[in-house]
């Protein structure tokens, strides 16, 4: 491995490093040894970055978090056009399809790494309370539309999406689910809250 080369972006070639590993090998395969392999990088050099390797996890996390505010602006961005189920599972299907199912994975593989991201996310699993913002605001702007009924509780449609969302995409060896699949799901939670 060459040494005294500058590496360009070193955080960020760490992170897709990471995230290769992680889509390709799981959870378990994650080590700072395998990112920086991945990288072609030495293993000082992600140390020289970040204190230690959960503090990597932990930055790696909120920067696949914070990837998805261009998401979510396009999501909201598209209330009012089209259907609202095929809005939701096109949305669905590019949270899912991504690194988030594996990032799910990760924080219940590692303790430290949910501890650590406590400090700065003080409740549910991070992706996914994400993404549950993301359907839920989509879901307010629809309603202020009268496209989703006046009364509908965004709020609980929400996460009960991302969740059976998540059920459905969680097979991380196996295919990813047909968008039929994926729009029979969305149709059937939100049925009752469209509007009459």
């Amino acid at each position: 491995m060459p040494t005294g080369l500058a590496i360009r972006d070193v955080r960020e070639q760490l992170f897709a490093a990471a995230e290769r590993v992680l889509l390709r090998d799981g959870p378990s395969a994650l080590t700072s040894r395998a990112v920086t392999e991945e990288a072609g990088c030495a293993k000082g050099v992600l140390h020289r970055h970040f204190d230690d390797f959960d503090v990597f996890l932990a930055e790696f996390v909120l920067d696949r978090i914070h990837r998805m505010d261009s998401q979510a602006a396009a999501l909201r961005d598209s209330a009012g056009t089209g259907t609202i189920a095929d809005n939701l599972a096109d949305a669905l299907t590019a949270l899912f399809g991504s690194v988030a199912v594996a990032i799910v994975a990760l924080l219940v593989f590692r303790d430290e790494l949910r501890g650590r991201l406590r400090q700065t996310w003080p409740a549910g699993v991070p992706i996914l309370t994400e993404a549950a913002t993301m359907i839920a605001s989509y879901l307010a702007a629809e309603r202020e539309l009268g496209r989703i009924a006046a009364d509908a509780d965004v709020d609980t449609l929400a996460p009960t999406l991302i969740g059976a969302g998540h059920l459905l995409f969680a097979d991380r060896k196996g295919a990813p689910p047909e968008a039929g699949a994926v729009r029979k799901m969305v149709t059937a939670v939100i049925a009752g809250a469209l509007p009459r």
